[in-house]
């Protein structure tokens, strides 16, 4: 077991869950458990950080068996009671109803998804859970920026932390700041039963793999330009951009006194230094914190 590696996961998470404030003291956190690499990692560093931090707090991983043809039953079972986390397995058989629904061969991920949404919201209440944890990584998010800046024409992507339509649940994605292939690695040491994610047949999404290959390459070529293009998801300038609901351009007025979103910004790029650490974030010690992992 490579101790860096975990280390490294595990610290990226504590920033993250710290920076947007994801976890407090006396929360239930619903760990949302599909079978995959990246609800399995989270589960564990979640269980890590709880061993460690100063706040207290509840963890339940829930699994949403969709009643999909192969889906072997047994394996969350099992595994999670070997290591001694309370969980629950809602049965609904939502596969019928998205192969009802959707034609053959194409893909079902976006009904598919919207059914679980409102079903693992149902089971938050049910559970008296207080925040509702997402696997989604660093790539998940860089490639929803991507896809929504080219086929959305928004500038968009998975926050950390939001809260659903009815305002209601307080969803939360800890490892926000972690690399997948970090997260492939893990897995791999670990040893987690990963149950397959195409039981349903669904065809992938063939634009999400566009811009997933895309990243990929980046990440071999020139891992600068993917990182620094995380970065600047948290270095916004509303002032040099475009949208006027986030500046009010209308009533900008010259006062004749400095002003600091000015053109000095067109006098030069500046490039941010090559730095796969958080900066100053990484000094965080959650040993130290009193609020917040």
């Amino acid at each position: 077991m490579d101790n860096k590696l975990e280390k490294r996961i595990v610290r990226e998470t504590a920033i993250a869950i710290t920076k947007y404030g994801m976890i407090e003291d006396g929360d239930r956190v619903m760990v949302c458990l599909s079978g995959g690499k990246d609800s399995y990692t989270l589960l564990e560093v979640l269980r890590i950080l709880q061993n460690r931090a100063p706040i207290k707090f509840e963890l339940v991983a829930v699994n949403l068996d969709q009643k999909q043809p192969g889906f072997p039953e047994h394996v969350l079972p099992e595994y999670l009671e070997s290591i001694g986390v309370p969980y629950h397995i809602e049965n609904q058989d939502t596969y019928s109803i998205v192969k009802r629904v959707i034609p053959e061969g194409k893909t079902t991920c976006s009904l598919c998804s919207r059914l679980r949404r409102g079903i693992l919201y149902r089971v938050s209440d049910e559970l008296g859970c207080t925040k509702i944890a997402l696997g989604h990584h660093r790539d998940d998010i860089l490639a929803t920026f991507f896809l929504n800046l080219f086929y959305a024409a928004k500038l968009k992507t998975m926050p950390p932390k939001l809260v659903s339509d009815d305002g209601k649940h307080m969803v939360i994605r800890p490892l926000a700041f972690v690399a997948e292939k970090d997260i492939i690695l893990y897995a791999k040491q670990k040893a987690f039963p990963i149950i397959p994610c195409n039981l349903c047949g669904s065809q992938e999404n063939l634009k999400r793999k566009e811009v997933g290959d895309m990243i990929r390459s980046w990440e071999k070529q020139s891992p600068k330009k993917v990182w620094n293009t995380f970065k600047a998801l948290s270095a916004v300038a509303p002032s040099h951009l475009m949208d006027t609901n986030l500046f009010d351009f209308l009533n900008l007025k010259t006062t004749g006194e400095f002003y600091e979103d000015g053109d000095t910004a067109f006098d030069h790029e500046t490039y941010a230094d090559f730095d796969l650490t958080l900066e100053n974030e990484q000094v965080i010690n959650i040993s130290n914190l009193k609020k917040n992992i």
